[in-house]
């Protein structure tokens, strides 16, 4: 990316109406631009940023056999009125519209309703189960704040990945599984150390869910944790009951603020069954399918990885989110000349920062920016046949040979 070519252009304030550090910087530096309270447009950087989460997320779904789908975002009010989740009344976050020729449909919240009832044209027999089947998709839905930025929005990109079995020690077996590979995503996002397995209401299908929760003092949630953190509960499911179910006393717990990033949730024949998804057994005889959902707040994410690692000069990416990993800029015309060069052979790596712009303020927006790396070309560094590498993170700068810089 040539910035003397893009559309997009640093901010210099901070938008008055955001109060999360990590909004504040994803607008400035030009990933966000903001359409109105919880509506948000994504731009080249913000979206090179977001293919990345969900490729690391892909990668690990791939593993556990999931295949992937994109199924559509409106949605027939019938299947939603057999689970008794249409009724506003009930389920108070729907977008809804009216068609022209007459009749309503939703912008769909979830996908449960719409993707049991396609299954019910391809599952047949226990032959054709488990399956795992997720999406990448725009969510909607008419939070009353929309607040932290991409943190909590009205519109929104998810990971759903659901789940079918013939029955539920199948089900659970899946459920570990998930668990697993949930760990492994939180720790390829750079979030292993501060997220954690949560124990949250269960609501109608069990007497708990998980949660994965994120340490983050601006996180909407409280949970609390033993010393260790080998037991995690949300604020919602701190009591008594709970506490002697779990073998914890509730002085050993300590309180922190915190953001979901994702939850597990085993719906058994909660939908299946109002749905009919049924399948044929080992005996011919029709029994119901087991579900479970399993969630990942792929745009929230982001929001959260920003908060969590930018510093007062701006954002700080992990290497394998960054949308590039090299911010090129070159001082004088030797420097310039060099600058072109290695973005000509890297620009798949690189920002290339080819504006008429003082040095200074080039260094200001690579630091808002927050690319891994930040690579000067100069008289000085040319005499070596090098370039001034700095690193984000540590603010560490060296000087490497540019034929190394590839492999540095």
């Amino acid at each position: 990316m040539r910035l003397s070519q893009s559309f997009v252009k640093t901010l210099k304030d901070s938008p008055k109406d955001e109060t999360a550090k990590s909004a504040q910087f994803l607008l400035r530096a030009g990933y966000l631009y903001k359409e109105l309270a919880g509506v948000y447009d994504y731009l080249p950087l913000g979206l090179r940023v977001i293919e990345n989460i969900k490729n690391i997320i892909r990668e690990e779904l791939t593993k556990i056999n999931g295949q992937e789908v994109l199924l559509s975002t409106l949605q027939n009010p019938e299947l939603w009125q057999l689970t008794d989740r249409w009724d506003s009344e009930r389920v108070d976050i729907w977008f809804k519209t009216n068609l022209s020729a007459g009749g309503e449909l939703g912008l769909a919240p979830t996908h449960e309703e719409p993707l049991t009832n396609l299954l019910k044209t391809y599952v047949k027999s226990y032959k054709d189960l488990p399956l795992a089947i997720y999406q990448f998709q725009t969510k909607f839905r008419n939070e009353l704040r929309a607040k932290s930025g991409i943190m909590r929005t009205r519109e929104f990109i998810m990971k759903d990945l659901y789940s079918f079995h013939t029955s539920a020690t199948e089900l659970d077996n899946f459920y570990q599984q998930v668990e697993a590979v949930y760990e492994t995503i939180f720790q390829r996002l750079n979030l292993g150390d501060c997220t954690f397995k949560t124990f949250a209401s269960g609501g109608v299908f069990s007497k708990y869910s998980h949660e994965y929760q994120t340490i983050l003092p601006i996180g909407e949630d409280t949970i609390y944790y033993n010393p260790d953190k080998s037991i995690v509960l949300n604020e919602e499911v701190l009591n008594d009951e709970v506490l002697a179910d779990l073998h914890v006393k509730r002085e050993e717990l300590t309180a922190t603020h915190a953001a979901e990033v994702g939850n597990i949730f085993k719906l058994m024949t909660k939908y299946s069954m109002p749905l009919g998804l049924k399948f044929s057994d080992q005996n011919n005889l029709q029994s119901t399918v087991f579900m479970g959902c399993y969630g990942i707040g792929v745009s929230r994410l982001m929001g959260i990885i920003a908060e969590r690692f930018a510093d007062e000069k701006g954002l700080v990416w992990p290497e394998n989110i960054a949308p590039f990993k090299y911010y090129l800029i070159g001082i004088g015309d030797n420097g310039e000349k060099a600058a072109q060069e290695f973005y000509q052979s890297h620009s798949n790596l690189s920002i290339l920062d080819d504006r008429d712009l003082r040095p200074g303020e080039k260094f200001a927006d690579a630091d808002l920016i927050g690319l891994p790396f930040r690579l000067v070309f100069s008289d000085k560094t040319l005499i070596q046949s090098s370039a001034e590498r700095t690193n984000r993170f540590n603010h560490k700068t060296e000087l490497l040979p540019i034929s190394k810089l590839e492999n540095a």
